[in-house]
């Protein structure tokens, strides 16, 4: 009896404990009785559990807890085209939140995983429709707010089936393929190569120019200091003649007494001269007669 009483107790426990369970701050849970979503028996609605302590059928009914907070689904980038056919790559980012937890249960299991790739896949057929209408230059220019709304709407309505509410969407970054841009690359730099070669050879060009006219320059700047140079020169010799023939004219016997003294000097400067003459040659006569009188 005493064993029976035990026993008995130990059930008690473990059914009562089975039938208390807690719902956490920021979540909600619906029960699942007999493989069905527990609903209201007055209203028909689904039975959503708040935060707290709440009381089930123990063994009968099974408790699913839900994040009921604003999730962000941030995935890798997708190729989107446009109407122009060309490919962008666009990263962009999804809030959203429960608002139907047993269609949510019954459409993803209750798996966040399993939402969000349903949800981004309606979500991409939104943009893909919308980037389809427009340019890239309006994707990027101001219609990128109203893109992004007209996509929202759009995703929102095919969302709803799966009891999900999308509170935003956003584009982060838009950029062209790899090998879009690794082409535009190359013909970026192809052309400021040839831009380079241009401004390269214009400026030879100039240096040409600038030095062939320095080159004129310089060669008429000697011409000139040349003709000059003569012309003092030859200014200077007839100042020199005219002032020898000057000084000759005022004293024509002293003159020919200096030049023939300069010419004796110059003549035996070395003792190893030698003059052949005659003795009464004309360049001795100063020797023979200071005042050169033969």
């Amino acid at each position: 009896m005493k064993n029976f009483v035990i026993a008995l107790v130990i059930t008690l426990s473990v059914l009562a404990l089975g039938s208390i369970f807690v719902v956490k701050e920021g979540s909600r849970a619906i029960v699942i009785q007999f493989g069905k979503v527990q609903r209201d028996s007055d209203t028909g609605d689904t039975k959503v559990f708040e935060p707290g302590l709440h009381f089930k059928l123990p063994l009968f009914d099974r408790v699913v807890p839900l994040d009921a907070r604003i999730q962000t689904l941030d995935d890798q980038p997708g190729r989107f085209v446009t109407q122009e056919k060309k490919d962008l790559i666009v990263d962009l980012y999804v809030k959203w939140k429960i608002k139907d937890f047993a269609r949510y249960y019954l459409s993803t299991g209750g798996y966040k995983d399993q939402a969000e790739a349903l949800l981004k896949q309606k979500v991409n057929n939104g943009l893909r429709s919308e980037f389809g209408t427009r340019t890239i230059s309006q994707i990027v220019s101001g219609e990128r707010s109203e893109l992004m709304d007209e996509a929202m709407k759009q995703a929102a309505q095919s969302s709803d089936e799966l009891g999900i509410e999308i509170v935003d969407v956003r584009v982060k970054q838009i950029n062209l393929p790899t090998e879009v841009s690794n082409s535009i690359f190359q013909r970026m730099r192809a052309e400021r190569a040839a831009v380079a070669r241009e401004h390269r050879s214009q400026g030879k060009e100039q240096s040409e120019i600038i030095r062939a006219d320095i080159d004129a320059k310089v060669t008429v700047m000697l011409a000139d200091a040349e003709r000059d140079a003569r012309r003092l020169r030859g200014e200077g010799d007839a100042q020199a003649a005219k002032i020898y023939a000057d000084a000759y004219s005022m004293n024509p016997e002293f003159y020919s007494f200096l030049r023939s003294m300069d010419a004796y000097k110059a003549s035996f400067n070395s003792k190893q001269d030698i003059l052949v003459v005659e003795p009464d040659s004309d360049f001795f006569r100063y020797m023979v007669d200071t005042k050169g009188n033969k």
